[in-house]
């Protein structure tokens, strides 16, 4: 019994894709990137798992309170070779969200590293946590 719920554990998990019923306008597949986001008092954090895409490919637009973010991913073969093989899907990430007033959209900080785009959000200062002391008179 053990040994099975291991191999469930262990499985592969393949690319999600989008299934909405929106129309694509663009061609190709579009999965959605998988995202962790944590907080703390001073800003929130958001990792999206975009394996594939380069810096140069990946979009990430603020408008009305929606943080979009999208990329693409590239094959890797060359022009003169054959697949032989293709386990790797190709197209565009995507996802959205929708931001808290609390944040301060004109100090967001992105990096994307080993295929990993890592998002600070920093909270606005109205939105940060103060301690009130007590005087005495």
């Amino acid at each position: 019994m053990a040994n099975e719920s291991q191999s469930r554990d262990m499985q592969v998990k393949g690319k999600q894709e989008v299934a909405g019923a929106a129309e694509q306008t663009r061609p190709g597949r579009v999965f959605i990137p998988p995202v962790d986001i944590s907080e703390d008092e001073n800003v929130i954090t958001l990792l999206a798992d975009m394996p594939g895409v380069a810096p140069n490919d990946v979009n990430i637009d603020v408008r009305e309170n929606t943080l979009t973010l999208s990329g693409e991913i590239k094959p890797f073969e060359g022009a003169e070779e054959t697949d032989i093989l293709v386990e790797y899907d190709t197209g565009q990430y995507y996802r959205q969200f929708t931001l808290p007033e609390l944040v301060d959209q004109d100090k967001i900080d992105a990096q994307l590293k080993d295929g990993v785009l890592t998002l600070v959000l920093p909270k606005a200062e109205a939105a940060k946590p103060k301690k009130i002391e007590i005087k005495n008179n």
